[in-house]
């Protein structure tokens, strides 16, 4: 993050009082040192006096950063069930990351992570994690699956990303606006939009962008 300085180390202007103009005198490169920030002996003191309370202050404003990341920009998730796979599996890390619907809606392929839905709410009052899964359908398209495929208005969707072709039918229907129609990779064992219906755009937290763990499976998802 950029910091604020009202000091340029580039030149250093000198104030002469007869006439208050500002000369600018280039500096010695060569004989330049590092800067050191001269206090007050009465400021050293204080600082010296209340070693614990500048500690507070710095993981106070520790805490406010990190949680200003974690709501706006990014934050990290574990994989706990299969129903992502091959694309993802159980103890995966990722990260989710938040700034691209601020700005942009939701891709087909894209893999959301996002709030349990009313209906999700309702036959399961307990639930409160996050859910993860790739998004199929957009809003006004008409999805329906049959036969092992995926069909968007008609039209038959490749996926290369599944386990196994479905072995339910489910559809015709038209996704609502504002919503999406999610499926997990894992056809077969996944809970998800053709047994609960479709996601509010609200209820998306964002988009899961890398895997940073395990070591060996590092990479952007997609």
């Amino acid at each position: 993050m950029p910091t604020p300085s009202d000091h340029n180390p580039q030149s250093e202007a000198e104030l002469h009082p007869s006439d208050q103009s500002v000369s600018i005198n280039s500096p010695d490169l060569e004989g330049s040192q590092p800067l050191v920030a001269h206090d007050s002996p009465e400021k050293n003191r204080r600082a010296a006096e209340n070693p614990w309370i500048e500690g507070l202050k710095t993981i106070g404003l520790s805490a406010v950063l990190a949680f200003g990341i974690r709501q706006i920009v990014a934050e990290a998730r574990y994989i706990p069930s299969e129903s992502m796979l091959p694309t993802l599996e159980v103890n995966d890390r990722l990260i989710v990351e938040k700034i691209s619907y601020r700005f942009n809606d939701p891709q087909r392929g894209d893999i959301v992570v996002f709030w349990p839905t009313e209906r999700l709410k309702q036959e399961n009052p307990s639930l409160k994690d996050a859910f993860i899964k790739r998004v199929i359908g957009l809003p006004g398209e008409t999805l329906e699956v049959q036969g092992g495929r995926v069909y968007v208005n008609g039209q038959p969707l490749r996926e290369n990303y599944i386990a196994a072709e479905p072995e339910y039918q489910w559809g015709p229907e038209v996704v609502p606006e504002d919503s999406y129609l999610v499926l997990g990779d894992n056809r077969n064992n996944s809970y998800d939009s053709h047994f609960w219906g479709y996601v509010p755009r609200e209820n998306i937290i964002g988009r899961a962008a890398v895997r940073f763990w395990p070591p060996g499976r590092v990479g952007e998802l997609g």
